[in-house]
């Protein structure tokens, strides 16, 4: 598992393929916080999280993702964390 303190405050979540999941609000516990502005419409206006468990690496100020960001946008959870898939 990658070292949490490494992910910077609005650094580019991106996935195995390159493309844009999401934007660092913050880390918290063992998950990615991501904004709000990268919830998605319908889930406009609250934050969506990301497993630390799926980094891959921390470059500079991106976060890239063991899963394609197809994969990845499906395994983002809930501040509770179920899945934002019902």
């Amino acid at each position: 598992m990658i070292n949490a303190s490494e992910i910077r405050e609005h650094a580019e979540v991106i996935g195995a393929d390159g493309m844009h999941v999401g934007t660092v609000d913050r880390v918290e516990g063992n998950r990615i916080k991501l904004t709000k502005k990268d919830s998605g419409s319908e889930h406009d206006g609250h934050h969506h999280f990301i497993p630390l468990d799926l980094v891959e690496s921390v470059d500079d100020n991106r976060v890239r993702l063991s899963r394609s960001s197809g994969d990845a946008l499906g395994a983002e959870q809930e501040q509770d964390g179920s899945s934002i898939r019902h």
